[in-house]
């Protein structure tokens, strides 16, 4: 295994990273709620969360990642105040909960993978695991750490030596519920206590409900993430991931109520992604105007140009999106993948060079995740003193992780069908044949031939190279 070194949020410094299991990583992600599309700036988390997997695989590791997908419970104030989220969705487009829930499951995933991004290993809608909600709750009332109120459940924070552990703020800082916008719910015996479960107080229109021992009603949003989690990686969780907004109160929570129920320390690292900006601050559904990847596209951007928009930056510097920016990147993503297109398929890789940029790129990723310094280390091997064989393995071995298709389909990236290919390669074969002959003048016939169709070819040390135009 290679080492890899992570900016922990819960001791607030970059840690040498250790799973519980040597070689073997429980890995948990906070996965979208699913009422409108997701916006660039969602999908900028999940872009770097993917990037954190696919290192983690690439550095020697046996990676297990499950996400939820909030299909209930999740309040506009992301606490235990507002609509709830799915509501809004299907009261905006006159349609079931159920069925905004399974289009935008659908439209995030459609997204992910235009992007690149890896579907983990285990995706669980919260409507799955009501019983498992149901357990974790009657457990933590036998316990102590719950109350009933006003026919609601209510996590006790003040039964918590630590509740602050993740945010390390003051709770003066951080109370839910008290500015004046937000309605204070008065069964809460204390400000930073939380819904685990909902019934007739709240909601009494809420479409989706089920039984329980508190009577008809459905889950608090932080209860989802601790139970899903332990359902499928166990008491024990190596790496829990999500934007910084969510550290409070969701993560927070999480912590609570899941060592409450365990009796022992829960996740060891918390990976948090920073936001994206635009001019009017962070992006944002409630700020309207959103940016989608399908916005994006109209516009004629590669979805993978705004992933390499987000590598070029550090996971954990606030990101500001300009369309200027964008197009600037989207012009050195087509330079690159015209660099690479014009490397050679031919001769030996250099296992000495290989290994050496290897050790570059690993070195690059396990400080701390450092894409920016990932890209420069592929643009060195572009720029290296060896073979096109070597950079294309080099380029081939570094994508694993960056994930940006630059060696995905050359021929079919470019609009050429089997056949053009064939009659390139045929005439690439002809042209070679008379400059062997001595036939320079056929030879700069057939390279007009194919620059008239679009097609330029170079001559390296490896060979023949062709582009189209």
């Amino acid at each position: 295994m290679r080492p890899v070194n992570l900016y922990n949020t819960l001791t607030k410094k970059i840690d040498e990273f250790h799973p519980n299991v040597p070689g073997k990583i429980n890995m948990y992600t906070c996965g979208p709620t699913v009422y409108h599309f997701a916006h660039i700036g969602n999908l900028r988390s999940y872009i770097m969360e993917d990037v954190l997997e696919k290192y983690l695989r690439y550095a020697g590791y046996d990676v297990k990642r499950v996400m939820n997908i909030t299909d209930v419970g999740h309040l506009t104030s992301d606490a235990d105040s507002g609509e709830d989220k799915m509501l809004k969705g299907a009261k905006r487009e006159h349609k079931t909960v159920m069925e905004i829930a399974e289009f935008y499951r659908k439209a995030f995933f459609e997204d992910c993978a235009k992007l690149n991004i890896k579907t983990p290993d285990v995706v669980e809608p919260a409507t799955n695991c009501i019983p498992e909600f149901i357990h974790m709750i009657e457990k933590l009332l036998d316990d102590g750490y719950a109350y009933v109120a006003g026919g609601n459940v209510y996590f006790d924070t003040s039964k918590l030596k630590e509740y602050y552990v993740l945010s390390n703020q003051k709770e003066e800082e951080l109370m839910v519920g008290a500015r004046d916008d937000v309605e204070e719910d008065e069964n809460k015996r204390s400000k930073t206590d939380f819904v685990l479960w909902f019934t007739k107080s709240k909601f009494d229109d809420q479409e989706l409900k089920w039984d329980s021992p508190w009577g008809v009603g459905y889950p608090g949003w932080h209860i989802e993430c601790s139970c899903i989690s332990m359902k499928h990686l166990g008491e024990y969780l190596d790496i829990h991931c999500g934007g910084v907004d969510n550290i409070f109160p969701h993560h927070t929570n999480e912590i609570a109520q899941s060592e409450a129920y365990t009796g022992h320390k829960w996740c060891n690292y918390w990976f948090h992604v920073q936001h994206l900006n635009d001019k009017r601050g962070k992006m944002s559904k409630s700020a309207g105007g959103f940016l989608t990847v399908s916005s994006l596209e109209e516009q004629g951007y590669n979805p993978l140009v705004y992933r390499m928009f987000c590598l070029q930056s550090h996971y954990r510097k606030p990101l500001v999106f300009s369309y200027e920016v964008l197009d600037n990147v989207k012009i050195a993503y087509e330079k690159l993948q015209k660099r690479i297109a014009a490397l050679s398929k031919e001769g030996e890789v250099d296992q000495d060079v290989f290994a050496a940029y290897q050790d570059k790129f690993a070195e690059a990723m396990g400080s701390d995740i450092n894409t920016s310094q990932a890209l420069t280390v592929l643009y060195d091997v572009l720029k290296a003193d060896t073979n096109d064989a070597t950079k294309r393995a080099l380029i081939e071995d570094f994508d694993q992780v960056l994930s940006l298709g630059l060696l995905a389909d050359e021929e079919g990236e470019t609009g050429a069908d089997p056949e053009l290919v064939a009659w390139i390669e045929e005439k690439i074969a002809e042209r070679k044949a008379a400059k062997k002959e001595k036939d320079f003048a056929k030879a700069d016939a057939i390279r007009q031939e194919l620059l008239d169709k679009g097609i330029e070819v170079k001559d390296t040390r490896e060979g023949t190279v062709w582009t189209c135009l």
